[in-house]
C-alpha cells in the first residue's frame, strides 16, 4: 500500500483551470480518470488525511503511485476527454456501465450501391439505417425472416453477391422469394433501393401505409378470383401484423424517446434503457457496474448518458429519474435540441417507473449471480495460490498454448484472466516462424520471450503498448507438461525475470507441473482451482486453434499460386480478391486475368498455363493410382480441397 504523500504534487504546480486527471499504479497502468472544473481544488481533495476519505477513494489513492493531468478549454471538453480516456484505458476504479455482451442491431446499409439488411453487434458505418438494440438475437432473427417475406431485400454478404453476379444464378433466398435477386437482374438497383427504403420506413413505425396497401391488393385479388395471389397477400399481412405485435404501443403521442432507469446500492448500480420510437418500444438494453468511487445518482446518470450518446445520436427526448450532475455540459455534448428532463406525471412517468423496476430486478439478479461467482472465484484463486505455494492469490493469470498441423502454420496464443474472469481485450496471438517453429518447446520459448520483452523494455514502450500489455502477470500458465514448463522457465531465466510464478497443465491426467519438480501437483477433481486452470487451458486452446485455422485456410487457398514466377503476394491477393477462389482463377481465360491490376498479358498466360498443367498432372497421377475406374471418377482433389476450405470459412462454393 502506497503513501499518497510520496507522489503528491506541489499545490502551486496544479493549475486552477478545467481539466482531466489520471492516477497510475506502480506499473504505469491508469487506474482512475476524473474531470474537474478546477484541477487544483479537485486534486487537493485526494491528498487529505486518509481517515477522512471515503473508503473507496482511500483504496484508490493508496493503490496509485503517480498522478498527472491535462488542461482543457471548457468543461464540455473535459467531459468528452474523460469519456475517451475511460474507454481507452479501462481504469479499474472508474464506474463503467457495461455488460458481458454487445447488443444486436438490425442494419440497412443504405450507403452501399445495393443496400443489404443484416444483423450485427459491430459498429455501423455512416449512412446506415439502424434499428435496435434488441435484448435477444433470436427475436430479431424472427423479425427479419418475417420482413423479408414482404420486403425481399438483399441479405447476403459481398462475396456471395459477387459469385451470384458471375455465375448468373441467385442464392437460395432468391429461389424461395426472400430476396428480389438484384445480383442477376431480377429487379433493377433502383427498384431494390425502393424496397430497402420501404423496409426501413416500416421498421421506423410507418406501418399503416403498408398494411392498408396489402389489404387493398388482397381484396382486389379476391374480387378478381385470383385466390392464390390473395392467399399470398394474406400471409404477407399476417407476417407484418406479427412484427407489429412484437412492438406494442406504450406512448400515445408517437414520440421518439429514450427512458433511462437507475437502481443502486452501496456497492453496485444497474441501468436499464428503453428505446421508444414512434410510441413503440423498439429496443431495450441494460448494464450493471461496481461503484468504486463516491458517485451519487446524478453522477451515475451523467456517466450513463455519456456512455450512451458519446458515439451515437440522441433522440429528441430523454427521460431520467434524476438530472445529471452537469446537465448543461451533458446537453452540450449530446445536442442542445434534446429535451432532457424528469417526467412529473402521466404515461411517461409510469413508463419510466417500469424501466426503473426493470433496473431494480436486474440489480437483484446480478447480486445473486455475483455472490455465487465471486465466492467460487475467490476460493479458486486462494486454492490455486496455496497449491502452487504462492505468497498471495494470482489475481492476473496469463495462459499460453501452441497450435500447428505437423509443424506447419505454427501459432501461439495468450489469454488473460483477471480476478478469475477472462479479459478478452488483452488476448494476444503470435505467429511463430523460422527456427522457433521446429517443435513445441522451441515455440513456447519464443512466445514467452516475446511476451516478456514488452514488459522488460520500458524505454521502448509507447503508451499504446503499455495499455496493450498492461502489467506483469502473477502467474504464467502453459498448456503442456514438464518439457513445455522447462522451455518457459528457460525464457524467464534468459530475460532475468524472477517475480512471476510459472506452472503447466498436462492434458492426460490434468496434473500441474512446476519448474524443476520431478513430480506434478495433483489438484482434487472437485477443486475450484482445477476448474479455473482447466478453463484457462481450454480458452487458450480455443484461441490458438481459431488463429491456426485461419492461417491454414489462407495458406491452402493460395498454395496453388505459390511458386509461379512473377506472382508475388500483392498480385496473388489481387487475383483472389477478383476471382475469390483458385478454381475460378484456373477457369478464367488469360484475357480475363489480364484485366486484374498488376497482371499483364504475359503473366496472365503464365498463370493459366501453370494452373492448368498442375491440374493435368494431378489428374494423371490420380488415374494411375485408381487404375481403370473409368467414368464416375471422384472430382479433382484440388477442387475438393478448395471446397473444404470454403466450407471452413463459411462460404460453400456454388459449383
Amino acid at each position: 500500500m502506497a503513501d499518497p504523500a510520496t507522489y503528491r504534487p506541489a499545490t502551486g504546480s496544479i493549475p486552477t483551470r478545467p481539466g482531466v486527471y489520471r492516477f497510475r499504479d506502480e506499473h504505469g497502468r491508469v487506474i482512475y480518470v476524473g474531470k474537474a472544473k478546477n484541477l487544483r481544488q479537485r486534486l487537493s481533495n485526494y491528498f487529505q488525511d486518509l481517515s477522512v476519505l471515503h473508503e473507496r477513494t482511500r483504496r484508490m489513492v493508496t493503490t496509485a503511485a503517480s498522478v498527472e493531468w491535462t488542461v482543457v478549454g471548457t468543461e464540455v471538453e473535459a467531459l468528452t476527454l474523460e469519456y475517451t480516456w475511460i474507454k481507452e484505458f479501462d481504469p479499474r476504479f472508474n464506474v463503467k456501465f457495461r455488460d458481458d455482451k454487445s447488443y444486436p442491431y438490425l442494419v440497412l446499409t443504405m450507403g452501399e450501391k445495393v443496400p443489404r439488411v443484416h444483423i450485427t453487434r459491430r459498429p455501423r458505418a455512416k449512412g446506415d439505417r439502424v434499428f435496435g438494440p434488441y435484448p435477444q438475437v433470436g427475436a430479431i432473427r424472427e423479425t427479419l425472416d418475417l420482413m423479408l417475406r414482404v420486403f425481399p431485400v438483399r441479405s447476403c454478404t459481398a462475396g456471395v453477391y459477387r459469385r451470384a453476379e458471375r455465375s448468373g444464378r441467385p442464392c437460395l433466398l432468391g429461389f424461395i422469394g426472400k430476396c428480389s435477386a438484384p445480383c442477376v437482374g431480377d429487379v433493377s438497383e433502383d427498384e431494390h433501393r425502393r424496397l430497402a427504403e420501404q423496409f426501413a420506413d416500416f421498421m421506423a413505425g410507418n406501418t399503416a401505409t403498408y398494411t392498408r396497401r396489402i389489404e387493398g391488393q388482397m381484396r382486389d385479388a379476391a374480387a378478381a378470383m385470383d385466390y392464390e395471389a390473395a392467399a399470398g397477400l394474406r400471409d404477407d399481412l399476417q407476417a407484418l401484423e406479427k412484427v407489429m405485435e412484437k412492438n406494442s404501443v406504450v406512448l400515445s403521442d408517437a414520440t421518439d424517446a429514450d427512458l433511462v432507469g437507475l437502481a443502486q446500492d452501496e456497492l453496485e448500480a444497474s441501468v436499464q434503457v428503453f428505446h421508444v420510437r414512434g410510441g413503440r418500444i423498439r429496443g431495450q438494453r441494460g448494464w450493471t457496474a461496481e461503484i468504486l468511487d463516491d458517485s451519487t445518482a446524478p453522477d451515475l446518470i451523467e456517466r450513463a448518458l455519456t456512455t450512451l450518446y458519446a458515439e451515437s445520436r440522441a433522440p429528441r427526448e430523454i427521460l431520467v429519474p434524476v438530472l445529471p450532475t452537469n446537465r448543461e455540459q451533458v446537453l452540450e455534448m449530446i445536442g442542445r435540441t434534446v429535451d432532457l428532463r424528469v417526467p412529473q406525471r402521466g404515461e411517461k412517468k409510469e413508463l419510466l417507473r417500469t424501466v426503473s423496476e426493470n433496473a431494480t430486478e436486474a440489480l437483484r439478479l446480478h447480486r445473486l449471480k455475483r455472490t455465487g461467482d465471486l465466492t467460487a472465484r475467490t476460493k479458486a484463486l486462494e486454492d490455486l495460490g496455496e497449491a502452487l505455494e504462492l505468497a498471495e492469490p494470482p489475481l492476473r493469470i496469463e495462459c499460453f498454448d501452441i497450435s500447428h498441423s505437423q509443424g506447419t502454420n505454427v501459432v501461439g496464443s495468450q489469454v488473460v484472466f483477471e480476478d478469475g474472469l477472462p479479459k478478452k481485450s488483452e488476448y494476444r496471438r503470435y505467429a511463430v516462424r523460422g527456427e522457433a517453429a521446429r517443435d513445441d518447446t522451441a515455440s513456447m520459448y519464443d512466445v514467452i520471450s516475446r511476451r516478456l520483452r514488452h514488459h522488460l523494455d520500458p524505454p521502448e514502450k509507447t503508451e499504446e503498448e503499455s495499455r496493450r500489455f498492461a502489467y506483469p502477470p502473477s502467474l504464467i500458465l502453459v498448456d503442456g507438461g514438464a518439457p513445455q514448463v522447462a522451455a518457459a522457465q528457460r525464457a524467464l531465466d534468459d530475460l532475468g525475470v524472477t517475480d512471476i510464478a510459472l506452472a503447466g497443465i498436462a492434458k492426460r491426467l490434468e496434473e500441474i507441473w512446476l519448474p524443476g519438480d520431478d513430480y506434478p501437483v495433483i489438484l482434487p477433481r472437485t477443486s475450484e482451482a482445477l476448474f479455473l486452470v482447466q478453463r484457462l487451458r481450454d480458452e487458450a486452446h480455443r484461441f490458438a486453434i481459431a488463429y491456426h485455422r485461419s492461417k491454414r485456410g489462407r495458406a491452402m487457398q493460395t498454395s496453388a499460386l505459390d511458386g509461379i514466377p512473377g506472382l508475388g503476394p500483392a498480385r496473388r491477393r489481387a487475383l483472389l480478391e477478383r476471382f475469390v477462389t483458385v478454381s475460378a482463377i484456373r477457369a478464367a481465360s488469360a484475357e480475363e486475368l489480364a484485366e486484374v491490376d498488376g497482371i499483364g498479358p504475359a503473366l496472365a498466360a503464365q498463370v493459366t498455363t501453370a494452373l492448368r498443367s498442375e491440374q493435368g498432372m494431378s489428374s494423371d497421377a490420380d488415374a494411375e493410382g485408381r487404375g481403370d475406374e473409368g467414368p464416375g471418377d471422384p472430382e479433382d482433389p484440388q477442387d475438393a480441397l478448395e471446397v473444404a476450405v470454403d466450407m471452413a470459412t463459411g462460404e460453400i462454393l456454388d459449383r
